[in-house]
């Protein structure tokens, strides 16, 4: 993940923390330009006629980060692991509403891909992806948490593994373990047996 700097990140998260008044304020115009990459990409993944903007899912994701005040925040990482999260957590509810206004519509469809710079995996559909994270979580949590840090949030092999404080061989070992539990399960093959 590029963008600022780490320290400066780092800083203003811990003056948010501490309550200072414009640490949020300066602190998301730090990370605004990363978290509108991390919308863009989910919509760009979504069918063509979504119309949810970036911008609207990154005011979104702010004002739910915003109520977030006094979270000990470590770093940069965990933040973008934070922010993961909530992003998800507003593409699964803008699913539902849109379902919920709609019934009988088309799903609301993603795709999952090992990383953006790759040929795009097929997509699926969010609400699937989200109930397959869910039940993933029940049985390893850190194999859902990566997902999530992957998928939503776009961090390197690395950068999750600094956010979970794991080895990146273990990131990439759980990343390729859960992508294939996910896809069985969407596809219905886990069935009873869980993995």
């Amino acid at each position: 993940m590029s963008g600022q700097p780490d320290a400066e990140v780092t800083q203003l998260l811990q003056e948010w923390a501490k309550g200072e008044p414009q640490a949020m304020t300066r602190l998301m115009e730090a990370v605004y330009p990363e978290l509108r990459q991390i919308a863009a990409r989910h919509l760009r993944r979504e069918r063509k006629e979504h119309t949810l903007q970036p911008t609207a899912l990154v005011s979104e994701a702010y004002l739910r980060l915003a109520h977030r005040a006094g979270t000990p925040w470590q770093n940069r990482t965990h933040f973008f692991a934070v922010a993961a999260h909530v992003v998800r957590a507003v593409l699964v509810d803008y699913a539902r509403a849109r379902l919920a206004v709609k019934r009988g519509a088309d799903p609301v469809v993603v795709e999952m891909s090992e990383s953006s710079a790759r040929v795009p995996a097929p997509p699926v559909d969010l609400l699937d992806l989200d109930a397959a994270l869910t039940a993933l979580e029940r049985i390893d949590p850190q194999q859902s948490r990566i997902v999530e840090l992957r998928h939503f949030a776009g961090l390197s092999i690395e950068e999750t593994a600094d956010a979970l404080g794991v080895s990146p061989s273990s990131v990439k070992r759980d990343w390729l373990v859960a992508k294939t539990w996910i896809r069985r399960h969407m596809s219905g093959e886990t069935g009873r047996r869980g993995r």
